[in-house]
C-alpha cells in the first residue's frame, strides 16, 4: 500500500512539474512575442519625435493592431475610403493596402512594423484633411500662409480620447464654405461623367435677337451649367438674357446680358477646368482651416474685393485694386490683424519705388516729382537745388521720399493698418478710374480701396456711436492722425477663383497671378485626380 501511494504521488508530482514547465515555456513564448511586437514599434517610431512620445507614453501598446481595436480600425478604413471625395491622393493611404498589412502581417514584429505604419498614414490623412496637403509656401513663395498644422502626438492624443468615428469625421473642415465647395466637386464629378457641358460656341458674340446653331449651343450650355431650364427655342430671347446676366455676375463680368468675346470665351470652359479651380478652392480652405475671427476682414486678390464679414455674413464689400501681374508687384497671401487707420495719412515711398522709378526721373530733372518732400538720415528736408542725382545709384541715394496729406496723396485720405513684414495695407487712392474695370491689377502691392470713407465707417461703427461724424471732423484737420481700433480685427488676404456665396451657385475668377495652376500641378503631381462620376 505505502509503495503505491509513493508511485501515484510521483507520477502526479511528475505530471504538475510538466504543466509548470509548459507554463513556464509558455508564458516565456508569449512575453518574446509582446517583447518582440514592442521593440518593433520603438524601432518604427523613433524616426518621428512625435510618434515616438506617444507610444512610449503608453508602454508601446497597440492602437491599430490589437484586439480591443477592431472599432478605431473601421473608423480608420471608412474615413479613408471618402478620401477622394475630398480630392485627397489615395495613393499615400490606400485602405486596401492597409488591410492586406493587416492580413498579411504574421509576426510580433510584422505587425509592430504596421501598427507604426497605420499610425503614419492616419497622421498624413489627418493632417491632408484638416491643413492641407501641400506646404504653401513651397508652391509659391508669395502664398506667406502658414498652414494650421497639429501636432502628432496631439492628434494621437486626441483620438485615443474620442469615438473613433466621430473623430474621424471631426477632421473634416467644418465651414460651410468647405461644405458648399464639397457640393460643387460632386456637381463637377457628375457633370463630367455625363459628357461635361456639351459642345462649346463657336460665335465670336452672340446677342439678344440672334437665332441659329450657335444661340442653341449657347442655350445648351446655359442649361447644362444650370442657369436656364429646358427649353426647345433657337432664339436669344429673354429667358437666355437673363440667364446670361446671372452667369456673367457669377464670373465677374459685366452683367449686360450680351455674349461677347470675353463671356463667350468663359462659357466655353469646360468642367474639367473648373472642377480643378474647386479642388484648388478646397486645397486653399483647408490652408485656412483656423478660427477667422467672428468680425474680420477678407480679401480675395482674384475677385477684387475687401469685405467686411461678421458672424459669417458680409456687413460691408467694396472694390479693391490688387497688385500688378509683374515679378515685384503682385499682392502676397497671408493673415494679420488690423489695429488702426491713418487718417490724412502721409506717403512714406517704398525704398524698391523711390530708386527704381523717381531717382531716374531726377537724374534728368531735379525738379520732377515736385510732389514728393525729400529728407535725410536725420529726417531734415533736403533741398533739390544742392543735390547732384547723377552721383547716386540704386543702392547709394540717401534720400527718403514722402508725400504730405492732400487729396491727391497717393494714399488719399486713410489707410487701414494691419502692421506686417510685407509692408502690406489697404488704403484710399485718388486713382479712381481704375475701379470701372474688370480686371484690377495695378498697384505696387497695396490694396487699393473703391469704398475707402464707407469702410472706415463701417469699422468705426463698431467703435462708438458717432464713428462718420468723428472720421468726418478728422478729416477736415488735414492732420495726420492715427485712430487706434479699440477691437482689433483679422485680415486674410487670400486669392480664391471659386468659392461659393451664402445663397448661390459657384462663383469662378480668372487666374490673374497663375498661382492657383501652379497649386493644382503641386496637387497633381501629389496624388490628386479628377473623377467622373455617373449619375
Amino acid at each position: 500500500m505505502t509503495v503505491t501511494i509513493t508511485k501515484n504521488l510521483t507520477i502526479k508530482s511528475l505530471i504538475l512539474g510538466l504543466i509548470a514547465v509548459f507554463a513556464m515555456l509558455t508564458a516565456s513564448a508569449a512575453q518574446a512575442q509582446v517583447t518582440a511586437f514592442k521593440q518593433a514599434v520603438a524601432e518604427a517610431a523613433s524616426a518621428d519625435d512625435g510618434i515616438a512620445a506617444f507610444y512610449r507614453a503608453r508602454n508601446f501598446e497597440p492602437i491599430w493592431v490589437g484586439k480591443s481595436d477592431t472599432s478605431r480600425r473601421k473608423a480608420l478604413l471608412a474615413a479613408l475610403q471618402k478620401a477622394p471625395e475630398h480630392a485627397l491622393p489615395m495613393n499615400r493611404y490606400d485602405p486596401a493596402v492597409i488591410r492586406a498589412n493587416f492580413k498579411n502581417a504574421k509576426s510580433a514584429r510584422d505587425r509592430g512594423l504596421i501598427e507604426v505604419q497605420t499610425t503614419r498614414q492616419f497622421l498624413r490623412y489627418a493632417h491632408d484633411i484638416q491643413s492641407g496637403i501641400l506646404t504653401p509656401s513651397s508652391v509659391n513663395s508669395l502664398i506667406a500662409r502658414k498652414a494650421p498644422r497639429r501636432g502628432d502626438q496631439d492628434l494621437l492624443e486626441a483620438l485615443m480620447k474620442s469615438n473613433p468615428s466621430r473623430f474621424m469625421k471631426s477632421l473634416v473642415p467644418s465651414s460651410p464654405e468647405y461644405t458648399a465647395l464639397l457640393k460643387a466637386k460632386r456637381s463637377l464629378e457628375r457633370a463630367i461623367g455625363s459628357t461635361g457641358w456639351g459642345p462649346t460656341v463657336r460665335a465670336k458674340s452672340l446677342k439678344p435677337g440672334q437665332s441659329g446653331a450657335e444661340v442653341v449651343a449657347l442655350r445648351n450650355r446655359m442649361i447644362r451649367m444650370g442657369y436656364l431650364r429646358k427649353s426647345a427655342s433657337q432664339k436669344y430671347d429673354t429667358n437666355l438674357t437673363k440667364a446670361i446676366q446671372l452667369f456673367q455676375q457669377d464670373n465677374g463680368l459685366l452683367p449686360d446680358g450680351v455674349s461677347g468675346a470675353d463671356t463667350i470665351k468663359v462659357v466655353n470652359v469646360s468642367a474639367n477646368t473648373r472642377l480643378q479651380q474647386v479642388i484648388v478652392a478646397m486645397e486653399r480652405r483647408r490652408w485656412l482651416n483656423i478660427d477667422l475671427g467672428k468680425r474680420h476682414v477678407f480679401v480675395n486678390l482674384a475677385d477684387f474685393r475687401a469685405s467686411i464679414i461678421n458672424n459669417g455674413k458680409v456687413e460691408f464689400s467694396t472694390r479693391a485694386v490688387v497688385g500688378k501681374n509683374i515679378s515685384d508687384r503682385r499682392t502676397p497671401e497671408f493673415s494679420d490683424v488690423m489695429t488702426h487707420m491713418i487718417i490724412n495719412p502721409t506717403w512714406h515711398v517704398p525704398r524698391s519705388i523711390a530708386v527704381k522709378e523717381y531717382l531716374p526721373m531726377l537724374k534728368k530733372n531735379p525738379g520732377a516729382v515736385s510732389h514728393l518732400r525729400m529728407v535725410d538720415a536725420s529726417g531734415r528736408t533736403v533741398s533739390r537745388t544742392n543735390v547732384d542725382f547723377t552721383a547716386y545709384t540704386t543702392k547709394s541715394f540717401p534720400f527718403n521720399l514722402k508725400q504730405p496729406p492732400s487729396n491727391g496723396n497717393a494714399l488719399g485720405r486713410v489707410k487701414f493698418m494691419f502692421p506686417n513684414k510685407h509692408n502690406i495695407y489697404l488704403h484710399d487712392t485718388p486713382a479712381k478710374s481704375l475701379f470701372a474695370r474688370n480686371v484690377r491689377a495695378y498697384s505696387h502691392g497695396c490694396i487699393r480701396l473703391a469704398d475707402p470713407f464707407d469702410f472706415a465707417y463701417a469699422l468705426l461703427s463698431k467703435e462708438m456711436s458717432n464713428g462718420k461724424d468723428y472720421f468726418q471732423r478728422t478729416l477736415k484737420t488735414k492732420v495726420e492722425t492715427q485712430y487706434t481700433l479699440k477691437s482689433s480685427l483679422k485680415v486674410h488676404i487670400d486669392y480664391r477663383t471659386a468659392w461659393v456665396p451664402a445663397k448661390g451657385r459657384v462663383n469662378y475668377r480668372r487666374d490673374i497671378y497663375g498661382r492657383d495652376a501652379l497649386i493644382f500641378k503641386a496637387l497633381a503631381k501629389a496624388g490628386v485626380v479628377l473623377r467622373a462620376v455617373q449619375s
